[in-house]
Order: C-alpha cells, then structure tokens, then sequence
C-alpha cells in the first residue's frame, strides 16, 4: 500500500537516485578494463632484451661506449655559421622570404575562410559545400603541382618576377572572396587562391632544396617554417584575437589580401632591381671591349 504524503516522495527519489546511480559503475566497467589490458600490454615488450645485441652487431657500425658530450658553445657556433652561409645566396633568401611570408598568410586565410563563408551563407539556410570545395581546391592543386614539372622558365631570372605576380593574384582572389556576397563566387576564388599557393609553394621549396646541400635542408625549412608561424601569431593577436583589434571576418580578408598585395609589391621591386644589375652586367662586356679595340 502506498503511503501519501512527503514520505512516499522520499522513497521515490532515493529509488531513482539508487537506479542512476548504478549506471555509471556499470558504463565504465568496460572502458576501465580495455584501458588496463591497454596499460598493461604497452608495458609488455618482449623484444627490448634482444634489441640492444641487435643494434651492437658488427654490420650496423653502433658501439655502447658513451661518446663525450659535445660543447654547446661550439655548436650554437657551428649552426649561427651555416644559416649565415645559407642565407648569405641572394635566391635562397628571396625564396625563403616569400616562403615565410606567403605561408603566414594561407594560413590565416584556410584557417579562419570557414567564418567568412558563414557570414556569406548562414548554414542554417541553405545547403553548403565547404567540404567539397577543400577537395575540389586539394585535387586541382596537386594537378598544378604536376602541371609545373613540365613548365620550362629560367627561375634565377623571372623567380622573383613571377611571385610577385601571382601574389597579386592571390591578392586578387583573396579580395573577391571578401567584398563579393555571393557564396560561389567565393569558393571559385578560394579553389584559385589555393591553386596558385600550392603551384608556387612547390617552385619555392624546389628552389630552396636546389641551393642547398642535404644536410641543410632541416636548419633552413625549420627556420622559414618558425618566422612563417610566428608571423601569423602576430597578426592573429592584432587582427582576429579580442585582446587586439579583435576586427570583423569580413575586415580581416580585407587586411589579408592587403598583405598579399604588399608581397606583390616588395617582390616586383626586387625583381626590377634583380633585372637591372642584369642588363648592366650584360652591357659592361660590350663597353669593355669596345675599349680594348680603340
């Protein structure tokens, strides 16, 4: 029988807090064993007795006596001497340069043009393709990339030539994405955008590797790879973080294709400058001679 009043409402409640109760112990009974049986054959290595007389083995030139420690002094020297002799050639600075520098910004641009379709096409009022548009933009891409395998151009003289130009179409692209309201104009300029990004990207690290030797490669890429993410840290704490100018999607792009545009510019001047001393040198064998001959 039923008894009424607030001890019956008692009794119930503790017969529903003993049923919930219950369910946890009975979820994580089977997590928590998979997660011991996980520890306990991570700890299990069976061939960590053989694997040291393996690796001491007369064909794999490795020895168990302790090699002294080198002198960090001498190895900061050694490292500050091989990035000034790497970026000491003209080329791989130009190239590492716009490596940074166009890295920095893809980076903003990828990462935040998902808020800029979003204010474009709201998703909760239409269909959207955002996914498909990052594949489209990947595949055309990696054909660009194999496209420029066959291109036949003198890099050393046009390189700089050329970056500045297709900044500008970056520039371009990064420009039409922002300021026109249309959602598939939008994803036509970014698959652009990204198609010339990952074309010049490849030039650029071919180019790099090119006046390198091997064992270079890992100082000179981590080096351009570290200003390239400090460079977008920067401009993320002016542009898009709260604690800075904290600007709208749409000002940001605007801000973003500015800055490709400014490469453009920084790279056309470099080019005009390169192209010069190349005429010149080209000239002064003619004046020479002529001297000669008089």
């Amino acid at each position: 029988m039923d008894v009424p009043g607030p001890v019956s409402r008692r009794a119930a409640a503790a017969a529903v807090l003993l049923r919930t109760a219950r369910v946890p112990r009975e979820c994580w009974f089977l997590p928590t064993a998979l997660l011991c049986a996980y520890g306990f054959f991570a700890s299990l290595r069976p061939s960590e007795p053989f694997l040291t007389p393996y690796l001491l083995g007369p064909d794999k030139n490795l020895t168990d006596r302790e090699e002294p420690k080198p002198d960090r002094l001498l190895v900061l020297k050694v490292l500050w001497n091989d990035f000034l002799m790497c970026y000491s050639s003209r080329p791989l600075l130009c190239w590492s340069v716009w490596w940074a520098l166009s890295t920095c910004g893809y980076f903003q641009v990828v990462n935040y043009t998902q808020g800029l379709w979003e204010k474009v096409m709201p998703s909760r009022y239409a269909a959207i393709y955002n996914g498909g548009v990052e594949a489209v933009s990947t595949l055309l891409g990696a054909v660009a990339v194999f496209a420029v395998g066959y291109i036949k151009i003198s890099w050393s003289t046009w390189g700089e030539m050329t970056l500045s130009l297709f900044s500008l179409l970056i520039a371009a692209a990064v420009y039409i994405m922002d300021t026109v309201g249309n959602i598939w104009v939008c994803y036509a300029s970014y698959v652009v955008f990204r198609i010339i990004y990952m074309l010049l990207i490849t030039i650029a690290t071919f180019q790099i590797a090119a006046n390198l030797s091997m064992e270079r490669y890992a100082l000179v890429f981590g080096v351009n790879t570290f200003i390239a993410l400090a460079l977008q840290t920067l401009l993320t704490l002016i542009v898009v973080d709260a604690s800075g100018l904290g600007l709208e999607i749409t000002t940001q792009f605007l801000i973003y294709a500015g800055y490709f545009a400014l490469i453009a510019v920084v790279f056309l001047a470099s080019a005009a400058v390169s192209i010069m001393k190349k005429c010149r040198k080209l000239e002064d064998p003619e004046s020479s001679s002529q001297v000669t001959t008089s």
